[in-house]
């Protein structure tokens, strides 16, 4: 996937066969970011910055945990920062060089999607909703009774004035205030 932004162009792409100190990698990076654990990762996604269709700055983001793919809302652009969902991990990068400004476990098993709500983020996590505050410090997270991974095509997650809502994997609705105060109806679950 190619973005613009500002004087630069973004590419974002999977590179799963990457291995760390390996001269086999079809691609090279001048920076890597991996979360350090004992799990094998799942998601390795790259990142290369062009200006004037030349590249000057790559990267690899690394993580364990679900598999993330590369879609409209699994980053968000905000003046010189990329933020990025892979695996279980928010990474926040500038832009254009690159460098790790932070990065954030947001869920145990995998990010979703990631939506700006006014100066934080709302994270959708396969099992938790949190709301990451703009320097990647969690406000507060919310679960479910079952996965947050709706099983049509529809929009999982609605950001409304004063609430977001999300639909379980059994198609029941929750509702969260923006201050992380679950609002839901629980006359579903009976």
């Amino acid at each position: 996937m190619r973005i613009k932004q500002n004087d630069f162009e973004i590419e974002l792409f999977p590179d799963n066969l990457f291995e760390e100190n390996s001269s086999d990698n079809i691609n090279c990076y001048k920076n890597i970011y991996a979360n350090n654990s004992e799990y094998q990762p799942l998601t390795k996604i790259g990142i290369k910055i062009f200006k004037n269709h030349l590249e000057i700055k790559s990267a690899i983001i690394i993580s364990e945990g679900g598999a993330t793919g590369i879609y409209e809302n699994s980053f968000v652009l905000k003046d010189y920062e990329i933020l990025i969902c892979c695996g279980c991990t928010i990474f926040c990068l500038s832009i254009p060089n690159l460098e790790l400004q932070w990065k954030t476990k947001a869920d145990e098993i995998t990010c979703i999607e990631i939506l700006k709500h006014k100066e934080d983020y709302i994270i959708h996590g396969e099992l938790e909703i949190s709301k990451l505050s703009s320097n990647g410090e969690i406000l507060w997270s919310n679960s479910g009774a079952d996965i947050f991974v709706s099983l049509n095509d529809e929009n999982n997650v609605i950001l409304s004035d004063k609430y977001l809502s999300v639909k379980d994997f059994e198609n029941r609705t929750y509702k969260f205030s923006y201050y992380g105060e679950n609002l839901t109806d629980m006359n579903q679950f009976k």
